[in-house]
């Protein structure tokens, strides 16, 4: 058995609208995030450049859980651009 509900016409029309307004959107931000440069992962002393702190000092953030970072290897960790970026707006570093 199934349900239905009978909406007046005027409605419809509207919740057509508002589903074209949606589709609409949603193909601008998928445009927008093709648009969007690939995220890059740098090493630590390439990340600690762009932020304008010492590798050491950037160790100590991703220890105290700062900024997030990726594990490259055994010895290595990567950032990704996006992330510093981040850190960079939180912290007021810029």
């Amino acid at each position: 058995m199934q349900a239905f509900l009978l909406i007046p016409e005027s409605e419809w029309k509207e919740v057509l609208e508002r589903l074209v307004r949606l589709e609409e959107a949603e193909q601008q931000r998928t445009k927008e995030k093709e648009a969007l440069p690939a995220d890059e992962i740098l090493n630590v002393r390439q990340a600690a450049a762009l932020l304008k702190v010492t590798p050491e000092g950037l160790r100590k953030a991703r220890r105290a859980g700062r900024v997030k970072g990726i594990r490259i290897n055994e010895k290595e960790w990567g950032f990704y651009t996006a992330e510093l970026h981040r850190y960079l707006n939180r912290y007021n570093r810029i």
